[in-house]
């Protein structure tokens, strides 16, 4: 490790960089970092050469998963209904829009991590994009969606298991190739189902702040953000509560 150096390892990546995968790039320096750091703090090394190398590469252009707009939901829900897919992959698309999950914490949804008595989905740390537990309450629909699936899934340690083998979870590139096979290639992401639920909650002026702690995004301001997590639970199970009255298509109660 000691001969890594940040002219060797840019002149790795560029052919990478030059066929525009930046995304990538980003990714394998940060990656590349976390390793030297880890063998600094462990005493492998003195120093990391790979600091900052990641500015010798252009950023990459962020672009928004595609989404519907609230409007349109009763349309994915009708195209839904009527798909031509697997009853499980239907379930974890509904399941995804009803908790605001993203796609991967809501493929690895384990029977373990519900409690079906509080009304509540606690995802762990390790599950988590930014490694820091999430609690999910859990609207009606998605408590009635548990027990529809348990029949199919109740053996299994996930809720969502794969058909090719059932011992893991299904891929969290399922639910976006479901939606493909629907139509809404290019208009809705299985990610993008975040932010249609946001707009919408926006829309009905739920507060900002109980909107990103669904979303489980991190406050930057870190002891305000335990104190959110702490004192919104309730207040979210009310929105929660009128999102999965609004996926559902039954009346809603005035915000």
């Amino acid at each position: 490790m000691h001969k890594l150096t940040a002219p060797l390892v840019i002149k790795e990546l560029k052919p990478l960089a030059n066929t525009g995968k930046l995304e990538a790039v980003k990714r394998i320096c940060q990656r590349l970092n976390e390793v030297m750091v880890f063998a600094v703090n462990t005493g492998l090394i003195e120093h990391n050469r790979l600091a900052g190398i990641r500015h010798a590469f252009e950023v990459p252009k962020v672009t928004n998963n595609p989404t519907l707009k609230p409007e349109e939901l009763p349309k994915l829900m009708k195209a839904l209904r009527e798909a031509n897919i697997r009853i499980v992959t239907r379930r974890l698309i509904e399941w995804q829009l009803l908790t605001l999950a993203r796609p991967g914490e809501a493929a690895g949804t384990r029977w373990g991590e519900i409690d079906r008595v509080e009304g509540l989905w606690t995802i762990p740390p390790e599950r988590m994009k930014k490694r820091r537990g999430h609690v999910v309450p859990l609207p009606k629909q998605a408590l009635a969606l548990l027990d529809d699936i348990e029949s199919i899934s109740g053996r299994s340690e996930f809720v969502f298991p794969s058909d090719i083998n059932p011992r893991k979870c299904m891929s969290s590139s399922t639910a976006n190739v479901a939606l493909k096979r629907m139509g809404f290639h290019g208009q809705l992401t299985a990610h993008g189902m975040r932010a249609l639920a946001s707009t919408t909650l926006n829309e009905q002026a739920f507060d900002a702040d109980l909107i990103e702690a669904a979303l489980a995004h991190v406050d930057k301001n870190t002891v305000r953000g335990v104190y959110n997590r702490a004192q919104y639970l309730e207040r979210r199970r009310e929105m929660m509560e009128w999102w999965g009255a609004r996926v559902a298509g039954a009346p809603l109660e005035p915000v």
